[in-house]
């Protein structure tokens, strides 16, 4: 089905579309932080017993699979309130969660304490990856969301190259608390600006059957009523809601094989992000070469990702999507080639295309491919069900470097992960029609009058 190119011309909804990209790319970044960082303090964690207590290598690992249970069910848990109570409530909810746990983690003397406030943080990282998605979906024109959903989650990688940056600043011993400690400035910088500019979608309200509190909305912020939304507010309580509605025979199976590519994306994200340093230092590099190695992972992945994004408007998501599931797989099983170092870094830029680039490209594939009512159950299943992949990925990473298998045995496991990627990308079937509840519909525009619009978004 081809998207109407409904373009942003009002300059109140030109305005509210820059808070809102603004305000969740930010936190995204944080998000993203908090991915990166546990990966730069593992050496240390690992060669200094007297900071949370002597760790081995699985013991590392399993400690970066604490903050990714701590997402799944945060992103579940968000995906169950978030098509009942709002986008708004659950971002502004997930900042102030987040930025806590970080900041308590900083004050960890032992690995309980760590682990724990691990899990707890990653409640808050899960509220708000499944949300922001369906925020940039509900506000971003149709043709132009697969760029601002990149823009939005690139934030991710942006920071996780925030994180590597900093780790080469830290100093010695406990500098690894101060990298933490940063983690919670989003409660003071970045949630009083939320709570002023991030508006509730009025997408969401008219689906909800609130017309009043949407036309308010649409009239502050300029942002259209599309027609989708009419058509499911106008069938009432017959809609199902959340999670329900993706286990409609209209949406089952695709949210099934949607779960499967993003358990791949996220298994090989969460694998290098947190043993690529390691990695690479058992392979004869140092220190900083190891997080220059993190570095390159994440600039690839921003830019090859917003690069990306602009095909899969063009061409579609999941015809793109496979093709970095492709570089991923490719580039993976070269890393072990013994090429020389500006090879060797192309090649990892490569791989963030391939990983944490397609792990972008497939939020914005999920946020467009449900509806209002399921959104941001859409999303928070891609983002939950996926992070059975993510934690396992620190989990494999330990074991085959606890195992004594060479780098190129952990490369070429991630390989075969990216080729199941593709796999299952190419099953996941079109985007199904909006029910024809309601063809068109006439709509009270921002400005008070009537607008007649297309049912599909």
């Amino acid at each position: 089905m081809n998207t109407p190119r409904l373009r942003t011309t009002d300059p109140r909804h030109r305005a509210t579309l820059r808070w809102i990209v603004a305000i969740t790319a930010a936190t995204l970044v944080f998000d993203g932080y908090d991915l990166v960082v546990y990966g730069t303090v593992v050496p240390v964690l690992l060669r200094d017993p007297s900071q949370i207590g002597h760790l081995t290598p699985a013991q590392a690992g399993a400690l970066g699979s604490y903050a990714l249970i701590g997402v799944m069910i945060g992103a579940l848990v968000a995906g169950a309130v978030g098509d009942h109570l709002g986008r708004r409530r659950v971002m502004l909810a997930g900042i102030a969660w987040f930025s806590i746990g970080m900041g308590l983690s900083a004050f960890a003397t032992d690995m309980t304490v760590f682990g724990a406030l691990r899990f707890l943080t990653g409640i808050g990282v899960g509220a708000l990856v499944a949300t922001a998605g369906a925020l940039i979906a509900e506000f971003a024109p149709p043709h132009r969301r697969n760029v601002y959903n990149a823009i939005v989650y690139s934030g991710i990688p942006a920071g996780g190259v925030l994180a590597a940056l900093l780790a080469l600043l830290a100093p010695d011993g406990d500098g690894w608390r101060l990298l933490f400690l940063f983690g919670a400035a989003p409660l003071v910088l970045l949630l009083p600006f939320a709570v002023l500019r991030l508006p509730e979608s009025p997408t969401w309200l008219l689906a909800r059957g609130k017309p009043v509190r949407a036309r308010q909305v649409a009239e502050r912020t300029g942002v259209p009523l599309p027609g989708a939304a009419v058509g499911e507010a106008a069938s009432g309580a017959k809609a199902k809601v959340g999670f329900a509605a993706l286990a409609t025979r209209r949406y089952a199976p695709a949210t099934f094989l949607l779960g499967l590519m993003s358990c791949s994306g996220l298994l090989l994200t969460y694998a290098l992000t947190t043993w690529l340093p390691e990695i690479m230092g058992q392979s004869g590099f140092g220190q900083s070469y190891a997080l220059l190695f993190l570095l390159t992972l994440n600039g690839g992945a921003i830019a090859g990702g917003l690069i990306a994004s602009r095909s899969a408007d063009r061409l579609g998501p999941r015809r793109v999507i496979a093709t970095t599931f492709v570089l991923a797989a490719v580039s993976l099983g070269l890393l072990t080639a013994g090429l020389p170092l500006g090879f060797l870094l192309a090649l990892i830029a490569v791989a963030g295309v391939g990983t944490i680039g397609t792990q972008v490209l497939i939020y914005g594939f999920v946020s467009t491919y449900y509806d209002t009512v399921a959104r941001a159950a859409g999303v928070a299943w891609c983002a939950g069900f996926g992070r059975l992949g993510g934690i396992g990925g620190p989990l494999v990473g330990g074991a085959l470097m606890s195992s004594g298998l060479s780098a190129r045995h952990a490369f070429h496991v991630f390989a075969g992960v990216a080729v199941v990627g593709v796999l299952v990308t190419c099953l996941v079937p079109r985007r199904p029609a909006v029910p024809a509840s309601a063809p068109a519909a006439s709509v009270p525009g921002p400005l008070g009058g009537g607008a007649s619009v297309l049912a599909h978004e």
